[in-house]
């Protein structure tokens, strides 16, 4: 798949790509008649990238990259394709010319297939087993894949759907703080921690941010939570590839359905009453002091000081046990988790303290308020659930409303008011849920056209293209048209002379000023030495920009100078080894001796070391045997021990009979042996 459909597919799954939803302008452009690639050969295109010395480099395959000699002498590539209608050939196609990328016979033009969508996949598996996950399904662009040009498929290629919406067991783990503690036995810069969730300000709602327990500081652990985790505790909104998508009270995926002032999905507000009020007594010597009851099933409960103070705001139940600053203790703000809902406790520095909670509670909860000075004021309001049989909707009536006509979506060539339908109430006109009204009675809503009249005509500029020069002087230009607006998504061009305001320019110099002296490197040399750690060195030079004229280096700026040296290694050193020299001459003339020979640990440059292991050391002596002349003993002689010589069965037990001089001091001894 080309390289611009992937980044297409990512930028539109990714909910970055909102961008491409409006419908382009039409406009008539005079497109050129020859291919780009035959009026500029490939030896062109490398001089337009690599200077005038430069043409191509034979190399690989040019319609999918093109290859030029640089200044140094060296094929190199931007990795970008020759132009369409450049020359090629393959072992196929003796003359042929680029087209999207292919070599194609010369002067053909494949025919150009639209994409189109496949079917849906089937619906993936749930990303949570309880509390509202999503699951997914794929359509590709392969019925038929686009090719020879051919467009690329319209409309999505994933879809969602909400599944597994029933809530999770009470005391289930909350799905963000469980994917936090999946890191908990990952090291961190070296070092464990315990993960908590942090979602606080500066973050983004659905990237996996985790506080350190214990530590001050929160990180970035993932770029996107899994699907369907919540985008904030108290909103029903989850995420889906990075993007917080809207939920609908009923845990539908992109549903309408919203909660009442009472949390009733879809309701009418009858359910319930508010409760507001305002308390200010004091107690002469402080303590705790209570300030409003709140009943069971209450909803969108606050509680706030009106101003600064020493006062804390506390909470606790009906028997007494408190939940929030009791017993003197004074609590960080933070979330709390009591009653089966979550009170958030804020105590800003340069704000008054509060408490609040969307509800419903599941008991009877008292506000406190522990005075340390006297009370300046403590607003609190709730609503609180009334039995009212049925929903209350049989009392009221509803009825269809056109709303007034909006403001024109344009000025001028065409734009549209509408009249949205919306449902009221009866008794006191107010806005709720559409499904409060007869569907079957509902009035179409109202659409009519608005400033049709064209546009005056206006200068289109497009932006300047690049400079053609670096420095020393170049051109730019710019794209200049009188265009008038005609319709919605209709322009025409007109004549310069139609646009009445002066016609700004399509061209001007730019890059003026003089090119200064830069750094030219020349090739790396090789790395020496042969092995292990050495360096590589090549000249720099201060040369000018057309690489004519040689600067003193002093001219050229020392903090971009590219290095002339740098570590190499071509592979590591053979390890230093044992050399042995030749074995000397035998200590004994006669028999039995010893030899010596050098040993010596050097590394591979034949320089002394002392690395080699002793335990394969060579030995530097060795027994050794000459052999003993056999000289006759004369019948003369008498063979026998010399009287003073004691020792001579010793002599023959420990076999020195060899040796010429025992063997004459234990002649009749050693006889025979």
């Amino acid at each position: 798949m080309p390289a611009s459909d992937v980044f297409r597919r990512r930028l539109c799954s990714s909910g970055r790509g909102t961008c491409l939803d409006n419908e382009p302008p039409k406009r008539d452009f005079l497109y050129p008649a020859v291919a780009p690639g035959q009026v500029y050969d490939a030896d062109e295109q490398c001089r337009f990238q690599y200077g005038a010395t430069s043409r191509q480099c034979k190399y690989g395959e040019v319609c999918r990259e093109l290859w030029c000699l640089s200044k140094s002498n060296r094929c190199v590539t931007n990795s970008i394709p020759a132009a369409e209608g450049t020359l090629c050939q393959t072992g196929n196609i003796e003359k042929g010319w680029c087209y999207q990328g292919d070599c194609v016979p010369f002067g053909t033009w494949p025919q150009s297939i639209d994409g189109g969508w496949g079917s849906w996949s089937l619906w993936g598996e749930c990303s949570r087993t309880c509390g509202g996950g999503v699951s997914s399904s794929l359509r590709h662009c392969d019925s038929p894949a686009p090719s020879g040009g051919g467009k690329y498929c319209l409309g999505e290629r994933k879809r969602y759907r909400s599944c597994n919406t029933d809530p999770c067991p009470l005391g289930s783990r909350d799905f963000r703080e469980k994917q936090c503690a999946d890191f908990d036995n990952m090291p961190f810069r070296g070092k464990h921690y315990n993960w908590k969730p942090y979602t606080g300000g500066g973050v983004k709602p659905c990237a996996l941010n985790c506080l350190a327990e214990g530590y001050n500081f929160y990180t970035e652990r993932a770029p996107a939570v899994i699907d369907g985790t919540q985008c904030n505790a108290d909103s029903l909104d989850i995420c889906i590839n990075g993007e917080c998508k809207h939920v609908g009270c009923d845990n539908i995926l992109g549903s309408d359905a919203r909660e009442d002032r009472c949390r009733v999905c879809g309701g009418d507000g009858s359910t319930c009453d508010a409760i507001e009020g305002f308390f200010n007594d004091s107690l002469p010597r402080g303590g705790y002091m209570e300030v409003v009851q709140i009943p069971r099933g209450s909803v969108h409960i606050e509680v706030r000081e009106v101003s600064m103070s020493k006062n804390y705001i506390a909470l606790k139940s009906e028997g007494d046990d408190y939940y929030i600053n009791g017993a003197w203790t004074i609590d960080w703000p933070r979330k709390f988790d009591v009653s089966g809902t979550a009170f958030h406790y804020k105590r800003p520095t340069d704000e008054p303290e509060s408490l609040e909670a969307l509800g419903p509670t599941s008991e009877n909860l008292i506000v406190m308020v522990l005075l340390q000075e006297q009370n300046l004021g403590i607003r609190y309001k709730f609503n609180v659930p009334i039995a009212r049989p049925g929903s209350g909707d049989n009392e009221v009536g509803f009825l269809w409303h056109h709303q007034p006509w909006s403001e024109c979506s344009a000025t001028c060539a065409g734009g549209v008011q509408r009249q949205e339908v919306i449902c009221k109430r009866l008794d006191d006109n107010s806005i709720v849920q559409n499904n409060f009204c007869d569907p079957d009675s509902k009035p179409p809503e109202n659409q009519r056209a608005c400033n049709t009249e064209p546009c005056p005509p206006e200068w289109f500029i497009g932006d300047w293209l690049e400079c053609s020069k670096t420095c020393d002087g170049g051109m730019r230009t710019r794209a200049v048209l009188c265009v008038r607006r005609i319709g919605p998504s209709e322009e025409e061009t007109l004549d310069y002379s139609d646009c009445l305001t002066h016609r700004p320019m399509e061209k001007e110099s730019c890059n003026n000023q003089s090119c200064p002296p830069q750094w030219v490197a020349l090739d790396w040399s090789e790395c020496t030495p042969k092995c292990g750690p050495g360096f590589k060195h090549r000249i720099v030079l201060c040369k000018s920009s057309d690489l004519s004229k040689t600067f003193p280096a002093a001219q050229c700026p020392e903090e971009s100078k590219p290095p002339a040296r740098i570590r190499c290694s071509l592979g590591r050193c053979p390890p230093p080894r044992w050399v042995t020299g030749d074995w000397g001459q035998c200590s004994a003339q006669c028999g039995l001796g010893q030899q010596m020979r050098t040993v010596q640990c050097l590394s591979y440059t034949g320089q002394a070391s002392v690395d080699c292991p002793e335990t394969v050391r060579p030995p530097s002596m060795q027994q050794c045997e000459s052999k003993c002349d056999s000289t006759p003993i004369s019948s003369t002689e008498e063979c026998k021990d010399v009287n003073k010589v004691a020792y001579c069965p010793l002599v023959l037990k420990f076999k020195f009979c060899s040796r010429a001089y025992f063997r004459q001091m234990c002649c009749k001894t050693c006889q025979g042996h």
